[in-house]
């Protein structure tokens, strides 16, 4: 069988992840198989092989090796029931009391159906708890006829997982949980090797009654790193039960310590979890785990090694361990006259049992059937062999008559063969709060979209009120219409619903909530030049969507977000976003102290292995200010934008930027490819947009004064306008003639408002042309007008390359061609018009960096590069300086520095 490419696996141009095959743990001393084979079949490369050993023989196949399908009929995999483990008992470093068995061996056997804590994360300074999984299956993959013992590296083991509480994603509904509770994930699997094993636990489908405060079993204690392997296991799992102080111990008086089954660490479990809906099932363990082993035996007609029957050549992944939501199946009715209510509430108890452990044939065993439409129907009824006697020893006369005919009661005795049981799985039933949650979500999804058949999911666009947050923010304030006209109009005042952006509102929302309740990856690439609100509708939208999932209408995320300007480059944003997706809590454990190649190798295990862990839950990352991320060799956007297109990533990047172009005039096309067709452009405010805008502001600040005061005075202080509506329009009318910034005239209306303040007046037109002059003559403003013709046609070459480029770093010697060729373009008539010298324009360059008004690379490395190949920046606010150069230098300048 020839295996599939992986989906967007490909190895170039990123770093490789840490193969989960290789094995690099010296305290295991030995590791082999405990049992006789219990079923040997043809290799399965799809669900034996771990990914890069995929990988591998695919890079063989395009090498021209020897023929592949061959090679796969000489491979084999040997299944076991049980492999014992003998590891040394480290000394942890670091540590002033340690495990009493420091530095002895123990000896470890694990079987089909234990309970295990299993190693996760290898890059915290402070060890997590390890993750919990049930072994489903143990095998090894060898040459045909090869009967030698199998290397420790090519020992293979598939876990379930369970879920803490903490290994849900952090956005969601809120639920109480008992101690040590853990929950059965439905049907996450992943293959482990035997190393990241650290101990059996114990895992009960009842509370126990008497809960024991003792300290727990395993501490994690940190362990200084030693900076030549920053990836090395800095914590070590140590009990607490003896605390002794460390003791060398030499490896003559090692003993082998037998393990004790009362020191295993006890967890409780009665739900199961959808972690990717955040939907619970009321769930019993303990059955399904009797169950479950025995579905999962090996299959009884076996072909031989070489058989690619489904059945044989699937077994070994695991599907008997999952279990399936109930689905609403429609009975057929029976006769009235012939069913008594006794009748009926004992074949409802019936059923009830039988539902636990009934066949799912609606899924992927309806396609192997071979039977006809009434053979299907025989799964459900084959589970029961004795409850289904007991039935017909109880029926009456007239009973039996609806029944069904004694053909199928006859296969019904056939139908408890190892093959019918096989092919079941267990069936859980959503708990009360999940299923009111499902029908507030199916209510949702109804009202928004009354069409029978639907594309894609969907759900009600809620705009958002005034939360208490800002309405609070307002209360602590005076009752003064002035101080709080001040406070709304800030920039940094954001209130919850921004007017004139509904439209972009809700494609946002809509966008990126499909894509949650997808389950899949995406990216949706919005963008505006500054001023237009792109990142606070954004903020608008997560805000929505958090309150979405808190409240069960839409599936449970994580959220991170990034600012190009808030880190200090652009590899730092690998390390908050492996924050994010790992689970940290940074609120209270701060960030993780690691670098960015350390967390972008955790990253590309996380989303390239396909071993993601417990989890496995949606995560939404907003990159604001993506041109600020663009590095030359653009291998940060490129990561970004590639890891949402791999299988099961669940990865929603949103990224802002400020040019709707800036894919197309930068991003190389393997970027570009990732980036996706989800394009949402923010267009600049119009003058009436602005008006709104300032007027639903001053009419949030009137909100807290209330009409009943005790006084005649409080009306008169609610009553009194503070802007007029024409000096609304002028200033509206002012700015949408250069941006169409909202924050140009959120402060062009608060510093009117402070002029009038002490005087208790009306703001007037006047007042806003007295503060747009006082602006505009800035000190910025007045060094501008100063300049000279060369030193203004730099520095409007330098924001024609920021543009056309769409990064803010340019090489200086295409500064210099731009400069050239603008002289044939804004050369006024009292300008002369010979073009400079490079030793010319370099001192006009040393006159602006001498200002400080343009900043230039600068250092020991940068003085053994080429001169043209000096990068330069501008240091004063590109809108300002784009401004006075068009007053100054008339249309021209204007035309060109819009473009």
């Amino acid at each position: 069988m020839e295996p599939q490419t992986p989906t967007r696996r490909s190895q170039r141009f990123q770093p490789t992840a840490t193969p989960t095959g290789k094995i690099n743990n010296k305290s295991i001393l030995e590791c082999v198989w405990a049992s006789e084979p219990i079923y040997v079949r043809q290799t399965n490369p799809e669900i034996d092989l771990v990914p890069e050993e995929q990988e591998e023989k695919i890079r063989e196949k395009k090498r021209g090796g020897s023929d592949d399908e061959e090679e796969e009929e000489e491979l084999e995999t040997v299944f076991y029931d049980a492999l014992r483990m003998k590891r040394k008992a480290p000394a942890y470093k670091g540590a002033k009391r340690v495990h009493a068995r420091a530095g002895k061996l123990e000896e470890r056997t694990y079987r089909l159906g234990d309970t295990v804590l299993i190693e996760t994360d290898s890059l915290y300074l402070m060890r997590r708890p390890p993750s919990i999984g049930v072994i489903v299956a143990m095998w090894q993959t060898r040459q045909k006829d090869d009967d030698s013992q199998a290397d420790q590296s090519n020992m293979r083991v598939r876990v379930h997982w369970f879920l803490r509480p903490t290994e849900l994603a952090s956005i969601r509904a809120k639920r109480e949980h008992q101690e040590h509770e853990i929950y059965y994930s439905l049907s996450t699997r992943a293959i482990v090797s035997p190393s990241v094993i650290l101990s059996r636990c114990d895992v009960s489908g009842s509370l126990p009654s008497p809960i024991k405060k003792e300290k727990p079993n395993w501490l994690y204690v940190p362990v200084k790193r030693r900076r030549a392997s920053p990836l090395k296991k800095g914590t070590k799992a140590s009990s607490s039960s003896d605390e002794e102080d460390q003791q060398d111990t030499s490896e003559d008086d090692e003993e082998v310590v037998e393990e004790d089954e009362s020191s295993n660490e006890k967890f409780y479990c009665r739900l199961a979890v959808d972690s990717r809906r955040g939907v619970f099932y009321d769930f019993d363990w303990e059955r399904h785990r009797r169950d479950a082993s025995i579905r999962a035996k090996p299959p009884v007609n076996n072909s031989g090694p070489s058989s690619k029957e489904h059945d044989a050549f699937n077994w070994g992944e695991g599907s008997a361990w999952d279990v399936v939501e109930k689905p609403l199946k429609n009975r057929p009715i029976a006769p009235k006259t012939e069913m008594s209510s006794g009748r009926r509430r004992k074949q409802d108890d019936l059923d009830d049992v039988i539902s636990e452990s009934e066949a799912d044939d609606s899924d992927e065993f309806r396609e192997h059937d071979s039977g006809s439409d009434s053979d299907e129907g025989l799964i459900a009824d084959s589970e029961n062999g004795v409850a289904s006697g007991e039935e017909q020893d109880d029926d009456d006369g007239p009973l039996r008559e609806p029944r069904t005919p004694s053909r199928k009661r006859k296969r019904n005795q056939d139908a408890t063969t190892p093959r019918r049981i096989k092919r079941s799985k267990t069936l859980v039933q959503p708990t009360p709060h999940s299923k009111a949650a499902l029908a507030r979500r199916r209510k949702s999804v109804t009202s928004a979209s009354p069409r029978k058949h639907k594309t894609a999911p969907t759900f009600a666009i809620r705009f958002p009120e005034q939360s208490l947050t800002f309405k609070s923010s307002m209360a602590h304030l005076p009752k003064d219409p002035w101080l709080r006209a001040m406070h709304a109009l800030h920039v940094g005042s954001r209130p919850d619903s921004l007017p004139c952006r509904e439209e972009e509102y809700k494609r946002v929302l809509r966008c990126v909530g499909e894509l949650l309740e997808e389950g899949s990856g995406g990216c949706v690439y919005i963008s505006g030049v500054p001023g237009t609100g792109k990142t606070a509708t954004v903020h608008t939208v997560v805000k929505e969507l958090k309150r979405m999932a808190e409240n069960s209408e839409i599936n449970p995320f994580s959220y991170v977000e990034i600012n190009g300007l808030k880190i200090p480059e652009p590899s730092a944003a690998y390390n908050l976003l492996w924050e994010g997706v790992s689970g940290h809590d940074v609120e209270t454990e701060g960030h993780l102290r690691i670098g960015a190649k350390e967390s972008l190798k955790a990253l590309m295990r996380h989303f390239t292995s396909g071993n993601r862990g417990p989890g496995g839950h949606a995560c939404v990352v907003l990159m604001d200010e993506l041109d600020q991320l663009v590095t030359p060799k653009q291998d940060v956007v490129y990561n970004f934008f590639n890891w949402p297109t791999l299988v099961g990533s669940k990865l929603v990047v949103i990224a802002v930027a400020n040019t709707m172009d800036l894919p197309e005039r930068v991003m190389t096309g393997r970027v570009r490819s990732r980036l996706g067709m989800i394009r949402i452009n923010f267009q600049p405010y119009t003058r009436d947009q602005l008006e709104k805008i300032v007027e639903a502001r001053l009419a949030s600040a009137k909100e807290g004064l209330d009409d009943d005061d005790d006084n005649e005075e409080g009306a008169v202080v609610k009553a009194k306008v503070v802007i007029a509506p024409d000096a609304i329009k002028f200033a509206a009318m002012t700015v949408s003639r250069i941006t169409g910034d909202a924050r140009r005239v959120l402060d062009i209306c608060r510093r009117a408002v402070e002029l009038v303040k002490s005087a208790k007046g009306t703001v007037k037109a006047p007042h806003v042309k007295e503060v747009v002059q006082v602006m505009q003559n800035s000190p910025i403003a007045a060094y501008l007008r100063e300049l000279s013709f060369h030193e203004r046609l730099m520095l409007a070459s330098l924001i024609k390359c920021v543009k056309r480029e769409g990064v803010e770093e340019i090489k200086w010697s295409e500064v210099q061609h731009q400069h050239l060729t603008y002289m044939n373009v804004l050369t006024s008539e009292n300008d002369s018009t010979r073009k400079p010298t490079p030793a010319e324009l370099l001192m006009v360059l040393d006159s602006l960096v001498s200002s400080r008004a343009v900043v230039v690379e600068d250092g020991v490395a940068v003085a053994r590069k080429p001169e043209g190949d000096r990068r330069m920046l501008l240091n004063i606010e590109q809108s300002e300086v784009e401004r006075v150069l068009s007053d100054v230098g008339g249309q021209r300048w204007k035309n060109v520095l819009t473009t």
